[in-house]
């Protein structure tokens, strides 16, 4: 199971890596790295996701300096941190940052 303490800690260590995907992302909805970095930091696991074939990995969700809400995945592979997509939470997928529509 991957623990929001040693995301943080990795991000503080600026020690992770930042996914291709979650880059292009970061770009299509106007995010900079340090409101990323800033919403992590700062933000609490909404979902986690212990059993995924990929490795553990969990849904953070968070809010920039300018409170605009961030959700950010995040994995682990042995020990290294991948931030593996991020995206501005938006209807019709969401109803508000902390819940999926139902």
């Amino acid at each position: 199971m991957i623990y929001l303490n040693w995301i943080i800690s990795k991000i503080k260590e600026d020690n992770y890596i930042l996914s291709q995907h979650a880059d292009n992302e970061r770009m299509n909805d106007n995010l900079m790295l340090y409101e990323i970095e800033y919403a992590i930091i700062n933000g609490t696991i909404l979902e986690s996701y212990p059993e995924d074939k990929r490795g553990s990995s969990c849904l953070i969700v968070g809010f920039a300096k300018s409170g605009k809400p961030i959700h950010i995945v995040c994995g682990q592979s042995s020990d290294e941190l991948i931030i593996i997509t991020v995206y501005i939470p938006t209807p019709p997928k969401f109803t508000n940052p902390y819940e999926r529509r139902k």
